[in-house]
């Protein structure tokens, strides 16, 4: 029988066929069924996903002002899967941007590590923030670049250019971001500051969608099933402030060409009225395509406009803080409100020596304050921290240190706002690795007692000391939001209770009564205003970096207060030459709507005043 010598050669090339339909098999049994991969490209060509951005949250002062509404902006997308035939020139000629930055946006566009999950198939951003005039240049001849189409967004626009660093702003979205949080993408905007930062949530609404067919050249030929499976955009909630923007504005009035800030609180319940840190910016500066200009101009300003100072200013409070120690001193029992120190033009104790200026001498509690005694102030505080009932000065000072806790100073406040400072007060471990356990005396220490050496406070923690002396005892938490609208949350800022007892209160209120009304004298009698109990306390704060910052707190009326402010002027000297002013005329706008015509030359004074840094 002959052997057919080619039948092991045909079984194995059948074999080797086999093999490979199988594999075939195999592999698009796998695309189209194990992962939808490819599938998704196919859809890609097939559909295309368009987001529906939802209008951002309004935003209105307390008594009802828009302050923050929405301008039209659109961005150019670009899907680079269906570019064909670009003429670049023309494209750029009608943006106006330089072909080498249109070349930089594509090659950024398509490089991974930037644009996370790029594909050719999806909408990319080309340009952003096209103003109305821009789109509608680019909307006449978008038929010449197939590949591009129009995203309807929305600007920022702002009724006042005031309360920048109160309001925010929003800008794109950082790459970290939209790693960390499935809901943005590269391209979407986000608050990066302020109010559009801390409630971005509220404002920033829920995204939608719209799911259209193309043709077979790529070409849009309508919505898939009708729309079936569109999603309408939920429009953000609309937010209410605490902030009175005509007593804002007026703040910033009087702040002009001046660093510091002012903060107005509400006592009864913690609101804001106003935030006035100075210099600041105009809101529109960081609008938009704007912003990439503005930003490092301001962002290298040597006056830092950017920087929030009631928020994040740390300051040594001065004098005001003495009212906070005399509150301790008398919940402590180490004074009553009878008690009294003399004063020679200052404290004198060994070579220590700490001046005072001329007023009449002993003086009780209340007097103190009136006159603001430093001596009153390191006798006292002194008196602490020695007392035997402590057993040792450590313990004492830890005594102190949690009653000034208590009273706001040393921990953030919770400010609804992304970025508070939370001033500084020491503890006695700090004294432990400075001077060496057990080998620091009460009177390496005493500057604490009139609110200077390492002790600093934001103004806003001074403000709110003002409101805890006004409501006797209590404070909230001072915030920022009245109400959003349209929000599930509810909102409230929760009641501190101090550790001292409300009895000890009333000295501290009349002396600072005294201190603007009384007819014998006091440190802030320029604080005072007919018809109205200014309750205040001057201060005067050293400035290791040039001169001193004027200071003041006050409350009013005296009887049922509406209003507890601080105000702070860098390098301008005495609290009563210009915090105090400012702050009378502060809350005169605010209890009467306008300032009494005997005391415009104040108001006028005051705005024309520069007081600025000298420059080295």
């Amino acid at each position: 029988m002959k052997i057919d010598k080619y039948k092991n050669r045909k079984v194995v090339v059948l074999s080797i066929i086999v093999v490979i339909i199988l594999t075939f098999i195999i592999r698009l049994f796998y695309l189209q069924v194990i992962t939808d991969k490819y599938k998704g490209f196919a859809d890609d060509n097939a559909f295309l996903e368009r987001t529906i951005y939802p209008s951002r949250g309004l935003i209105f002062d307390r008594n009802g002002e828009l302050l923050v509404y929405n301008e039209p902006s659109y961005d150019v997308m670009m899907v680079m899967r269906e570019v064909k035939g670009l003429d670049t020139l023309a494209l750029c000629d009608i943006l106006h941007i330089t072909k080498e930055a249109f070349e930089k946006r594509i090659k950024d566009i398509k490089n991974k590590r930037l644009n996370p999950g790029y594909s050719s198939y999806t909408p990319q951003v080309l340009i952003s923030q096209l103003s109305v005039e821009e789109y509608g240049e680019l909307q006449e001849k978008l038929f010449k670049f197939p590949g591009l189409y129009i995203q309807p967004r929305t600007l920022r626009g702002y009724t006042y250019q005031n309360a920048a660093n109160v309001l925010g702003y929003i800008n794109e979205v950082p790459k970290r971001v939209v790693e960390e949080n499935d809901y943005y993408k590269a391209g979407d905007y986000i608050g990066i500051s302020g109010i559009e930062k801390q409630y971005e949530e509220l404002l920033r609404g829920e995204k939608g969608h719209e799911i259209l067919l193309r043709n077979a050249r790529g070409r849009i030929v309508g919505k898939y099933a009708d729309g079936a499976y569109d999603v309408k955009a939920k429009t953000g909630s609309d937010l209410h402030l605490t902030i009175d923007m005509t007593l804002q504005r007026y703040g910033e009035f009087l702040m002009q060409n001046k660093l510091g800030g002012i903060v107005a609180i509400e006592p009864t319940t913690g609101e804001i009225l106003a935030a006035v840190s100075a210099p600041s910016y105009t809101p529109s500066m960081m609008v938009g395509r704007k912003r990439s200009e503005n930003y490092p101009i301001l962002n290298k300003d040597p006056n830092r406009p950017l920087l929030d100072r009631c928020l994040k200013g740390r300051y040594a409070p001065g004098s005001t803080f003495k009212t906070a120690n005399a509150l301790i001193f008398l919940q402590e029992k180490i004074i009553h409100p009878n008690t009294q120190f003399g004063c020679n033009m200052g404290y004198h104790a060994g070579k220590f020596k700490l001046g005072c200026h001329s007023h009449r001498s002993p003086l009780d509690l209340s007097e103190s304050v009136q006159h603001s005694c430093n001596a009153y102030y390191c006798h006292a505080f002194r008196g602490l921290l020695d007392a035997p009932k402590y057993g040792h000065i450590s313990t004492a000072f830890e005594v102190w240190k949690n009653h000034v806790v208590s009273l706001g100073f040393g921990y953030r406040l919770g400010v609804d706002m992304p970025s508070e400072d939370r001033g500084y007060i020491p503890n006695s471990k700090v004294y432990d690795k400075v001077y060496g356990k057990n080998r620091w005396k009460s009177l390496m220490l005493v500057s604490l007692s009139i609110g200077q050496g390492e002790v600093t406070a934001t103004p806003i923690q001074i403000a709110n000391l003002a409101a805890t002396i006004a409501n006797k005892g209590y404070w909230y938490t001072p915030h920022f939001l009245k109400s959003a609208e349209s929000a599930d949350t509810i909102f409230s800022f929760e009641k501190h209770i101090v550790g001292i007892e409300e009895q000890y209160f009333d000295p501290i209120i009349k002396g600072m009564e005294m201190a603007v009304n009384a007819t014998d004298g006091g440190t802030a009698r320029v604080a005072r205003i007919d018809s109205i109990v200014v309750c205040g306390k001057t201060g005067t704060a050293q400035n290791p970096h040039g001169e001193d910052h004027s200071i003041f707190m006050a409350f009013a009326p005296k009887e049922n207060p509406r209003i507890a402010i601080a105000v702070l002027v860098e390098n301008a000297g005495f609290g009563a030459t210009w915090a105090a002013p400012i702050a009378s005329l502060m809350i005169e706008k605010y209890l009467k709507g306008e300032i009494a015509p005997e005391r415009k030359f104040l108001e006028t004074r005051i705005a024309e005043k520069v007081i600025m840094p000298k420059k080295k």
